[in-house]
């Protein structure tokens, strides 16, 4: 399984709007799109399925922008996920049964439910307030570059 660029980088959307969350402000899509190096273009599309979610309001005019419709602790990533791709399905015989004649007696549609089910449980657990955590962790390492 592999998730899409679509998940990848409206997760990072998302990082980038729980950072601003507690200033209460509404933030540009232009200046996510600089800061994360992603098109803006493309992030207007990943908007859309996120404030149909419900997990971002937006606000016209000079004084508008994008922020977050939930707090960071009320957000999960697999709500992200859910909303950019759909429900999370690893294998076609998960999502409907009637498209293997053998579902109800296979032994590998266990395993991959029993995947599913660590994937979907995994995600739910963690909270973009977790992740915002993670990411301010990270920005304060040294940079050992050259």
């Amino acid at each position: 399984m592999r998730l899409s660029t679509r998940s990848r980088y409206g997760l990072r959307l998302m990082i980038e709007l729980a950072l601003s969350y507690d200033e209460g402000g509404f933030v540009f899509l232009r200046d996510i799109a600089k800061r994360e190096e992603i098109s803006e273009k493309y992030l207007g599309q990943l908007i859309i399925p996120l404030r149909s979610a419900g997990l971002i309001s937006s606000k016209r005019g000079a004084e508008g922008g994008y922020q977050l419709a939930r707090p960071p602790e009320a957000i999960t990533v697999l709500e992200i996920v859910e909303a950019l791709e759909g429900k999370v399905v690893i294998v076609d015989c998960l999502r409907d049964e009637a498209i293997c004649h053998r579902a109800s007696s296979c032994a590998a549609r266990e395993v991959w439910k029993k995947l599913q089910e660590t994937i979907v449980r995994t995600l739910g657990g963690v909270t973009l307030a977790e992740v915002v955590r993670i990411a301010r962790e990270k920005s304060q390492l040294p940079d050992y570059s050259i």
